[in-house]
């Protein structure tokens, strides 16, 4: 029978060469390296992808710099008239600190990695940043404000100090939606005593607040009348919030301006004030001295603590700064990251600032000074 055509016979000898040769010699080796490259491309796809996912996190870096001793696009930082003012010179520097990031434009897990690499960065929870139920405006009208009451505070803690009549008020200047305090305080209330304290500042509203558990006693001005209320303060980690905005209102027997456009928050308060020093008092109080520093601070002088402390000594030392006032408040967060080439001193109050800075300024023992963990150099 013939065999169909195109078809080779199947000899004894073809079977031997068949057997001999290598079945399927290049297919199985040629599929390995195949679903190899195919599977890599598909991970670094994938790490591609969600390298560009929205993160849950925002990033704090050192943001700009402003000398209290000298001038911004809108002018002088610190304008004083209607009182004898004096030369300065060298630096008293307030610092910053710029957020990326925020629940309307969300980081990506590229600029988080980023971030991770570079120490003068820190990466912080987006809710920790913006709480979710506080809206961005909110937030920034609530530094807004605090920018305000630190400015006020500052002029009355330096006009004290200076030995300056200083009349205080303080009045609700917005309550927050859903709130403790919404429908029992309203927006201009005047605030007389919190929990039997006189209220003379905000700082002063604040730290009543926080020494009380349970309800807190308001006593208040409304349209004249007197009136007492309370409110059950909202806990959160160890904040005790009523949801309320109050605001600083002081009398001053001049007048003493700040000018310092699209900066909120309350962390410049006590450069502010040593500004207003050196401007009222005879003699440079730097000495030409470069300094820089961050803290809140009360119309009676205590400085307290605030967030970014790292980003804002990193901030110092691209400004030039050598010399650094921390709030003691922070000495945790300060000591193992002061980058090199800047003396960091500890302070709780204005007083303990002007110590610092005139003791540099006369070539004086630092060695006395407070600072955070080590002491300084003389």
């Amino acid at each position: 029978m013939s065999e169909p055509a195109g078809i080779a016979p199947l000899t004894p000898s073809a079977v031997r060469e068949q057997h001999a040769r290598p079945r399927f010699p290049d297919i199985r080796p040629r599929r390995l390296r195949r679903i190899g490259w195919v599977g890599l491309a598909a991970a670094g796809a994938a790490s591609l992808a969600l390298a560009f996912v929205p993160s849950p996190y925002v990033v704090e870096v050192p943001g700009p710099t402003f000398d209290t001793l000298g001038e911004t696009d809108a002018g002088p930082l610190i304008s004083i008239e209607g009182v004898e003012t004096y030369p300065t010179e060298g630096e008293l520097r307030l610092l910053t600190v710029s957020l990326f990031g925020n629940p309307e434009r969300p980081l990506t897990w590229v600029d988080v990695a980023e971030a991770y690499l570079d120490p003068s960065d820190s990466i912080i929870p987006m809710d920790a940043a913006f709480p979710p139920d506080v809206s961005v405006q909110d937030s920034n009208e609530a530094g807004r404000i605090e920018m305000q009451n630190s400015q006020a505070a500052a002029i009355a803690a330096a006009l004290l100090h200076e030995g300056y009549p200083v009349d205080s008020d303080v009045r609700v200047a917005g309550v927050i939606d859903g709130s403790p305090a919404e429908g029992v305080l309203r927006e201009d209330d005047r605030i007389l005593r919190v929990n039997g304290d006189t209220a003379y500042d905000v700082w002063s509203i604040r730290e009543s607040i926080a020494a009380v558990d349970g309800a807190t006693s308001f006593e208040i001005e409304r349209d004249g009348e007197p009136l007492t209320v309370e409110v059950t303060p909202l806990v959160e980690g160890d904040q005790r919030l009523v949801g309320i905005y109050p605001a600083n209102e002081f009398e001053f027997p001049f007048e003493v301006d700040i000018q310092l456009p699209n900066v909120g928050g309350p962390s410049a308060g006590m450069m502010f004030a040593l500004g207003i020093v050196d401007e009222l008092t005879p003699g440079a109080l730097t000495a030409g001295t470069q300094w820089a520093g961050t803290g809140t601070i009360s119309a009676l002088g205590d400085v307290g603590g605030i967030g970014g402390i790292v980003q804002k000594m990193h901030g110092a030392v691209d400004a030039g700064a050598t010399h650094f006032l921390a709030p003691a408040d922070n000495c945790g967060e300060v000591v193992g990251h002061v980058p090199e080439g800047l003396t960091v001193y500890a302070v709780e109050t204005l007083d303990d600032a002007i110590a610092a800075v005139e003791a540099v300024a006369m070539n004086a023992d630092t060695s006395g000074l407070p600072v955070c963990g080590a002491a300084p150099a003389s």
